[in-house]
Protein backbone atom coordinates (compact mmCIF):
# COMPACT_ATOMS: atom_id res chain seq x y z
CA UNK A 1 0.00 0.00 0.00
CA UNK A 2 1.16 3.64 -0.76
CA UNK A 3 1.48 6.23 1.87
CA UNK A 4 0.20 9.28 1.65
CA UNK A 5 1.90 12.27 -0.29
CA UNK A 6 3.39 14.86 1.43
CA UNK A 7 1.44 17.93 1.79
CA UNK A 8 3.42 21.19 0.75
CA UNK A 9 1.31 24.60 1.76
CA UNK A 10 2.67 27.28 -0.20
CA UNK A 11 1.22 30.78 0.09
CA UNK A 12 0.66 32.76 -2.76
CA UNK A 13 -0.26 36.53 -2.80
CA UNK A 14 -0.57 39.05 -6.31
CA UNK A 15 1.90 41.33 -7.61
CA UNK A 16 2.16 44.99 -5.82
CA UNK A 17 4.05 45.87 -9.24
CA UNK A 18 1.81 44.14 -12.16
CA UNK A 19 -1.34 43.64 -10.50
CA UNK A 20 -3.88 40.58 -10.67
CA UNK A 21 -3.70 37.97 -11.99
CA UNK A 22 -0.03 38.21 -12.13
CA UNK A 23 1.67 36.32 -8.80
CA UNK A 24 4.54 38.00 -6.54
CA UNK A 25 7.70 37.73 -7.28
CA UNK A 26 8.74 36.41 -3.84
CA UNK A 27 5.51 33.82 -4.11
CA UNK A 28 6.26 33.03 -7.62
CA UNK A 29 9.76 31.98 -6.85
CA UNK A 30 8.71 29.93 -3.63
CA UNK A 31 6.03 27.78 -5.56
CA UNK A 32 8.94 27.35 -8.27
CA UNK A 33 11.82 26.42 -6.14
CA UNK A 34 9.34 23.92 -4.42
CA UNK A 35 8.58 21.94 -7.64
CA UNK A 36 12.55 22.58 -8.80
CA UNK A 37 14.06 21.48 -5.46
CA UNK A 38 11.67 19.44 -3.23
CA UNK A 39 8.52 17.66 -6.01
CA UNK A 40 11.22 17.52 -9.23
CA UNK A 41 9.74 14.25 -10.93
CA UNK A 42 8.12 12.45 -7.71
CA UNK A 43 5.14 13.98 -8.68
CA UNK A 44 2.88 11.10 -6.81
CA UNK A 45 4.41 11.70 -3.62
CA UNK A 46 3.43 15.25 -3.28
CA UNK A 47 0.29 17.33 -2.66
CA UNK A 48 0.77 20.96 -3.04
CA UNK A 49 -1.89 23.09 -0.67
CA UNK A 50 -1.81 26.19 -2.46
CA UNK A 51 -3.31 29.29 0.11
CA UNK A 52 -3.87 32.83 -0.62
CA UNK A 53 -4.71 35.41 2.01
CA UNK A 54 -6.77 38.52 0.13
CA UNK A 55 -5.95 41.88 2.33
CA UNK A 56 -8.42 44.11 2.40
CA UNK A 57 -7.89 47.84 3.57
CA UNK A 58 -9.06 48.36 7.04
CA UNK A 59 -12.26 50.00 6.22
CA UNK A 60 -12.54 46.95 3.69
CA UNK A 61 -12.48 49.10 0.41
CA UNK A 62 -9.94 48.38 -2.05
CA UNK A 63 -11.01 51.41 -4.58
CA UNK A 64 -11.54 54.34 -2.60
CA UNK A 65 -12.15 56.75 -5.84
CA UNK A 66 -15.39 54.35 -6.20
CA UNK A 67 -18.76 55.72 -5.35
CA UNK A 68 -21.19 53.16 -3.78
CA UNK A 69 -24.59 53.65 -3.92
CA UNK A 70 -26.58 50.78 -3.95
CA UNK A 71 -25.96 47.43 -2.05
CA UNK A 72 -25.24 45.80 -5.56
CA UNK A 73 -22.28 47.72 -5.95
CA UNK A 74 -20.86 46.30 -2.67
CA UNK A 75 -22.04 42.86 -4.00
CA UNK A 76 -20.09 43.42 -6.74
CA UNK A 77 -17.21 44.32 -5.02
CA UNK A 78 -16.83 41.47 -3.19
CA UNK A 79 -17.22 39.62 -6.40
CA UNK A 80 -14.48 41.12 -8.32
CA UNK A 81 -12.05 41.13 -5.28
CA UNK A 82 -12.88 36.58 -5.25
CA UNK A 83 -12.51 37.18 -9.11
CA UNK A 84 -8.55 38.48 -8.95
CA UNK A 85 -8.16 35.82 -5.77
CA UNK A 86 -9.59 33.28 -8.13
CA UNK A 87 -6.95 34.56 -11.38
CA UNK A 88 -4.27 34.48 -8.94
CA UNK A 89 -4.94 30.79 -7.66
CA UNK A 90 -5.51 29.67 -11.51
CA UNK A 91 -1.94 30.49 -12.46
CA UNK A 92 -0.62 28.02 -9.72
CA UNK A 93 -3.10 25.36 -10.12
CA UNK A 94 -2.36 25.50 -13.92
CA UNK A 95 1.20 24.69 -13.36
CA UNK A 96 1.33 21.90 -11.21
CA UNK A 97 -1.57 20.53 -13.48
CA UNK A 98 1.06 21.09 -16.21
CA UNK A 99 3.23 18.85 -14.60
CA UNK A 100 0.81 16.30 -12.77
CA UNK A 101 1.20 17.19 -9.04
CA UNK A 102 -1.68 17.20 -6.97
CA UNK A 103 -2.90 20.63 -5.44
CA UNK A 104 -5.63 22.34 -3.44
CA UNK A 105 -6.37 26.08 -3.53
CA UNK A 106 -8.23 28.30 -1.49
CA UNK A 107 -8.74 31.64 -0.65
CA UNK A 108 -9.10 33.57 2.58
CA UNK A 109 -9.56 36.89 4.08
CA UNK A 110 -7.74 38.71 6.56
CA UNK A 111 -3.77 39.35 7.57
CA UNK A 112 -1.60 36.73 5.92
CA UNK A 113 0.38 36.14 9.12
CA UNK A 114 -2.46 35.03 11.41
CA UNK A 115 -4.24 33.39 8.48
CA UNK A 116 -1.47 31.89 7.16
CA UNK A 117 -0.16 30.29 10.59
CA UNK A 118 -4.29 29.24 11.64
CA UNK A 119 -4.38 27.43 7.62
CA UNK A 120 -1.59 25.21 8.73
CA UNK A 121 -2.93 24.38 12.30
CA UNK A 122 -6.36 23.76 10.72
CA UNK A 123 -4.80 21.52 7.36
CA UNK A 124 -1.47 20.33 8.97
CA UNK A 125 0.73 20.26 6.04
CA UNK A 126 4.15 18.20 6.60
CA UNK A 127 5.15 21.88 5.82
CA UNK A 128 5.16 25.48 4.94
CA UNK A 129 6.69 27.33 1.96
CA UNK A 130 6.54 30.97 2.16
CA UNK A 131 8.53 33.84 -0.49
CA UNK A 132 11.06 36.25 1.17
CA UNK A 133 11.46 39.93 -0.01
CA UNK A 134 14.73 40.08 1.58
CA UNK A 135 13.75 42.96 3.56
CA UNK A 136 16.37 45.11 5.45
CA UNK A 137 16.53 45.22 9.49
CA UNK A 138 15.41 48.84 8.64
CA UNK A 139 12.17 48.12 6.45
CA UNK A 140 11.38 45.14 8.39
CA UNK A 141 10.45 47.53 11.36
CA UNK A 142 8.27 49.40 9.39
CA UNK A 143 7.08 46.66 6.93
CA UNK A 144 7.20 43.64 9.17
CA UNK A 145 7.61 40.44 7.10
CA UNK A 146 4.71 37.41 7.24
CA UNK A 147 7.67 35.16 6.42
CA UNK A 148 9.75 35.68 9.81
CA UNK A 149 5.87 35.68 11.70
CA UNK A 150 5.43 32.49 9.61
CA UNK A 151 8.53 30.59 11.07
CA UNK A 152 8.05 31.73 14.43
CA UNK A 153 4.58 31.06 14.93
CA UNK A 154 3.43 28.47 12.42
CA UNK A 155 2.85 24.61 13.75
CA UNK A 156 4.84 22.63 11.07
CA UNK A 157 8.62 23.54 9.67
CA UNK A 158 8.77 26.71 7.46
CA UNK A 159 10.96 27.33 4.17
CA UNK A 160 11.50 31.01 3.40
CA UNK A 161 12.70 31.18 -0.06
CA UNK A 162 14.71 34.56 -1.05
CA UNK A 163 13.93 35.74 -4.12
CA UNK A 164 16.76 35.76 -6.72
CA UNK A 165 19.33 38.82 -7.18
CA UNK A 166 18.10 39.53 -10.77
CA UNK A 167 14.34 39.80 -9.51
CA UNK A 168 14.97 41.85 -7.26
CA UNK A 169 13.36 45.56 -8.35
CA UNK A 170 14.61 48.24 -7.21
CA UNK A 171 12.39 49.06 -4.08
CA UNK A 172 12.73 45.79 -2.15
CA UNK A 173 8.94 46.56 -0.13
CA UNK A 174 7.80 45.85 -3.93
CA UNK A 175 7.29 42.50 -5.27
Amino acid sequence: MGSEPTKVMVAVNGSTIKEYPHPSISSKRAFEWTLEKIVRSNTSDFKILLLHVQVLDEDGFDDVDSIYASPDDFRSMRETNKAKGLHLLEFFVTKCHEIGVACEAWIKIGDPKDVICKEVTRVRPDFLVVGSRGLGRFQKVFVGTVSAFCVKHAECPVLTIKRNADETPSDLADD
